[in-house]
């Protein structure tokens, strides 16, 4: 079932685990760092390290097929502006209120909105990168490069661990190959979630195979971990990390066509159609509810965790909500006209959504 945006429930369900997925990252590391302890959220992330941002990019390129072939203009405006201008208004925000305001550094805060033009920012280097990633695909479109080469490139790059300390390249070398292949593989990827939408018994089966593995290649030797890091076993070895990132990306895509067909995990679907909302905004109540719940003698860092995970999910869909009822401060989610290129037909008062 395809909506008016052209993206099926799936997608929005895939995308509903993910942003789960990352802000649990974010919240175990956080809140492990100040109070010195792990908690089993530790090991739901470590479970997940070989795929959680590596799916995120997969399911941000899988339409991406769809406008690749729109005059230069519409697709920037589309594909690289779109982010661009929500990585550019959040960044600020972050930065004014953790640097300037709370920091009380007006002169780093001034440097950090500097540096983030060429180096993106805290949590919002996925958003900066879809759109550098969405400008490079469409120079390799138009330059009419065989998608088996770039893939065969990006491949390399993401083994080869790159590492200049330019956050940018760094990046862009270990993400661009799960961004592209979406794009070059899109129909295939598009069938195996219809046949394991049709196949549930056979699916379950894969995906119980798969988590036996995933977890097997994670929590092998070499692996460690503290409040704060976490390093793989055996998954972190060069081109095996790439192929379990590759299958865990797909189990999720899989796992995603399973739960559309339960009508009570409609919420999660929901929850995915608003993924870059909450990502964009969930760093700021997330670390004022971990400060908060601390100074209240709140130290068990599982229970910690879990209500700092609830606040940050939360609370940009209740901004959202509120920014909708009010009828101001749209910007924050939707992108204004005059934030178009001129002659995209979006110059008039109708806002783009963010997503």
């Amino acid at each position: 079932m395809e909506n008016g945006k052209a993206r099926l429930d799936w997608v929005d369900m895939a995308k509903g685990l993910s942003i789960f997925l990352v802000v649990m990252m974010y919240c175990a590391a956080s809140v492990g760092e100040d109070t010195g302890r792990t908690g089993f959220l530790h090991w739901t992330v470590a479970f997940a390290m070989p795929f959680r941002m590596p799916e995120f990019f997969l399911l941000s390129g899988l339409f991406l097929g769809q406008v690749i072939d729109r005059p230069w203009r519409a697709y920037a405006d589309r594909r690289v502006v779109h982010y661009f201008y929500f990585y550019a208004l959040w960044a600020l925000i972050h930065i004014v209120f953790k640097e300037a305001l709370i920091g009380r550094d007006p002169g780093g805060a001034a440097l950090s909105l500097a540096w983030a033009i060429v180096s993106p920012y805290g949590v919002l280097w996925f958003i900066y990168m879809l759109g550098a990633m969405g400008l490079v695909t469409k120079l390799l479109h138009q330059a009419r490069a065989p998608h088996w080469a770039v893939l065969i490139a990006a491949a390399a790059l993401q083994i080869a661990h790159v590492q200049t300390g330019l956050y940018l390249i760094d990046q862009f070398a270990a993400y661009f190959v799960y961004f592209y292949a979406a794009y070059a593989l899109a129909p295939r990827i598009f069938r195996l979630a219809h046949w394991a939408h049709d196949h549930v018994l056979p699916a379950l089966g894969l995906l119980a195979a798969w988590a036996a593995l995933n977890a097997l290649m994670v929590f092998s030797p070499g692996f460690r971990m503290d409040p704060v890091h976490i390093q793989m076993g055996w998954g972190a070895l060069p081109g095996l990390h790439l192929v379990l990132a590759f299958i865990g990306a797909l189990a999720i895509v899989v796992s995603a066509s399973l739960l559309v067909r339960l009508p009570w995990m409609n919420w999660l679907r929901w929850l995915g159609s608003k993924s870059l909302i909450v990502y964009v905004a969930f760093v700021l109540p997330m670390g004022i509810a971990r400060i908060l719940l601390l100074r209240f003698g709140i130290e068990e860092p599982n229970l910690v965790s879990l209500l700092t995970m609830a606040v940050a999910i939360t609370a940009p869909l209740v901004l959202w909500w509120i920014v909708r009822k009010v009828g101001f401060g749209q910007f924050l989610f939707e992108r204004p006209a005059w934030a178009h290129l001129p002659g995209t037909g979006s110059n008039k008062p109708a806002l783009a959504a963010a997503e």
